[in-house]
C-alpha cells in the first residue's frame, strides 16, 4: 500500500521542491551542458503555496508556479528584490481575474520561468488524494553524508561541471528510486561505472543514479523498459567508474551520484543542450520521506516494505 504523507508534511515539501527547483536565476553554459541555479526564500514558498492551497475552494484557481514564475520574471530571478507588497498586490489582481502573465512586464521571463517550474513539479504530488509521491534516494535507517558539491571540478577525462549531487554511503547500500518512471539506461558508463537512467512518467524529468556496486549493481528483475515505483529498490552504492575497464572500482570514496536532467526538446537533447539542476537543497527535503526496507535472507536483496 502506499505510505500516506499528512498533510502538513505535504504542504512543507510543495514549498520547499518549488524553492529549490524553481528560483531560476539563469542558465549557465559549461564544456558540454546547461545547469540551472535556485534561489527563492522559503517564506515566499510557504505563502505562494498556501494561497494555491486556499483557492481550491474559491471561484478563481492560484497557481503556485505561476506567482514564482511572475515574481522571478519581475525581479529578473533576483528573490533578495522580494517585497511582500509585491505579492499581495499579485494575488489580489488575480483574485480579481487578472491573468498572472498580465502582471508581468517581460512576458518572454515570465514564460521562460514558467516553463521550468512546472516540469520540476509535475509528477510529484497527486492531487487526487494529498499524497507524497517521492522518496529519499536511501532508504530509512542506513547512513550516509553530503554536502551541496553541484558545479564542483571534475577532470577525468576532461575538465568539466559535477552536475549531480553525491551521496557518500558505505558499498552495498540500498538505492531507491525517487519518482515513478520507466527505467532508459541500465549498464557501464566510462564515467558512471554501472548506472541506471529513469525516465518520469510525463517525460519531462531523467534521474541518473551512478558508481553503483560492482559484481552486483542492480535489482534483480531491472531491465530497460520496466516500471519502477518511487521508493522501489533500483540497485547499490559502490564506487564503479571513471574506467574504460567494465566492473572496475577507481572511485576513491563510495558514493551514491545522482542527477536530475530536466528535458523540454526530445530532438535536441545530448546535442550540448541538457539541463541539469542542484539537487541539494531537494535531499535536504526528501529526507524526511525515506521509504523502510526489509532483506531477504535468502537473496540478500533489499525490498521495499511500501511504494507508490
Amino acid at each position: 500500500m502506499t505510505k500516506r504523507i499528512p498533510l502538513y508534511f505535504f504542504a512543507s515539501f510543495v514549498m520547499v521542491m518549488i524553492g529549490i527547483s524553481m528560483s531560476v536565476i539563469h542558465l549557465k553554459q559549461s564544456s558540454s551542458t546547461n545547469h540551472i541555479e535556485f534561489s527563492v526564500p522559503f517564506s515566499v514558498l510557504e505563502q505562494v503555496y498556501q494561497a494555491e492551497r486556499n483557492s481550491r475552494s474559491q471561484t478563481v484557481e492560484i497557481k503556485a508556479a505561476e506567482l514564482l514564475a511572475c515574481l522571478a520574471a519581475n525581479y529578473q530571478g533576483d528573490f533578495d528584490k522580494f517585497k511582500q507588497q509585491d505579492l499581495n498586490y499579485l494575488l489580489n489582481q488575480i483574485r480579481h481575474g487578472v491573468k498572472p502573465e498580465s502582471v508581468v512586464s517581460d512576458k518572454d521571463s515570465f514564460y521562460e520561468f514558467l516553463q521550468i517550474y512546472e516540469a520540476v513539479l509535475s509528477g510529484f504530488t497527486d492531487k487526487n488524494n494529498d499524497s507524497f509521491q517521492v522518496y529519499f534516494p536511501l532508504p530509512e535507517g542506513f547512513y550516509y553524508e553530503d554536502y551541496d558539491d553541484f558545479g564542483d571540478e571534475r577532470t577525468y577525462g576532461y575538465t568539466r561541471k559535477h552536475l549531480g549531487h553525491d551521496i557518500i554511503c558505505p558499498i552495498g547500500t540500498p538505492v531507491v528510486a525517487i519518482e515513478k518512471g520507466t527505467v532508459e539506461a541500465l549498464g557501464w558508463n566510462r564515467y558512471g561505472g554501472w548506472r541506471i537512467g529513469i525516465r518520469s512518467f510525463d517525460k519531462k524529468r531523467y534521474y541518473y543514479y551512478a558508481h553503483l556496486q560492482k559484481d552486483n549493481p542492480f535489482q534483480e528483475g531491472l531491465k530497460i523498459g520496466k516500471t519502477v515505483c518511487a521508493g522501489e529498490v533500483i540497485g547499490y552504492t559502490g564506487n564503479t567508474g571513471y574506467s574504460e575497464t567494465e566492473n572496475e572500482s577507481n572511485i576513491s570514496v563510495p558514493h551514491l551520484h545522482i542527477g536530475l536532467e530536466l528535458i523540454f526538446d526530445e530532438q535536441e537533447r545530448g546535442r550540448k543542450n541538457e539541463i541539469w539542476i542542484d539537487l541539494f537543497a531537494l535531499t535536504r527535503l526528501l529526507e524526511k520521506n525515506k521509504i523502510r526496507v526489509r532483506m531477504d535472507p535468502e537473496n540478500k536483496c533489499f525490498y521495499s516494505v511500501n511504494s507508490s
